[in-house]
């Protein structure tokens, strides 16, 4: 499989009383009365970290947004199964009083990592507000067309809970949505997408950017918990 990567269009917010509620699997809740996401175990009590600064400008990484919706990308359907419900998307999500938000945050896919069949993707938070913030455990995440129809299931979860990261103005943290490349598995891949629509850790506000036709294969779609940093 040949699977291109451009430069995605700008990442965008979108209010999550804007959004149509519909029944999902959503890799942000847990599988046992949430909305499907695999079910790995709790870590212990997670510890504080530091991010280490803005993305790198790499060839092939995604360009930065500014947090609203994409220009011509319309809701989510009513009753697209692969969009999560904005009230599920983070039952259990931080509820710090200086938590990263959707309003103070940029989106951007990095640069794609392809190896041994795997395919990984960066999904990269940036701070763009005035004040320090911080963020903790899984985003909810689903691939979406622009004329807002959703593209197979949310992400499901992948490794353990993580500890909290905390970001001044202009650094990032990211989390890594992770599929198989087309072959490896008998199980049809999905169409290509053409948006992320992203529930960032804790909140109900949802976020979009460029998905450059991120395709799922295998079945494989998971997305790990925010880490400091963007990678190399």
């Amino acid at each position: 499989m040949s699977l291109t990567f451009k430069t995605l269009g700008r990442g965008r917010r979108v209010a999550a009383g804007s959004l149509i509620a519909v029944t999902a699997l959503t890799l942000s809740a847990c599988q046992n009365g949430t909305d499907g996401a695999s079910k790995s175990s709790s870590a212990a009590a997670p510890a504080t970290s530091s991010a280490n600064g803005a993305p790198s400008a790499g060839g092939s990484a995604q360009s930065a947004g500014n947090g609203a919706r994409p220009s011509g990308v319309a809701k989510p359907s009513v009753g697209s199964p692969g969009v999560p419900n904005a009230s599920k998307a983070n039952p259990s999500g931080m509820t710090d009083p200086d938590r990263c938000t959707a309003a103070n945050m940029s989106l951007h896919m990095g640069r794609t990592d392809i190896g041994a069949g795997n395919i990984r993707v960066p999904l990269v938070f940036t701070n763009k507000g005035k004040k320090a913030c911080s963020l903790r455990g899984f985003p909810g995440v689903s691939l979406i067309q622009r004329d807002g129809s959703s593209v197979g299931t949310p992400a499901s979860r992948e490794g353990g809970a993580g500890g909290s990261v905390r970001l001044q103005p202009g650094q990032s943290a990211h989390a890594v949505l992770h599929t198989v490349n087309e072959g490896v598995s008998d199980i049809p891949c999905w169409k290509n997408s053409q948006i992320v629509f992203v529930y960032p850790p804790g909140s109900k506000e949802s976020m979009t950017t460029g998905s450059s036709g991120l395709r799922v294969c295998g079945g494989t779609f998971t997305v790990t918990t925010v880490e400091a940093g963007v990678p190399s």
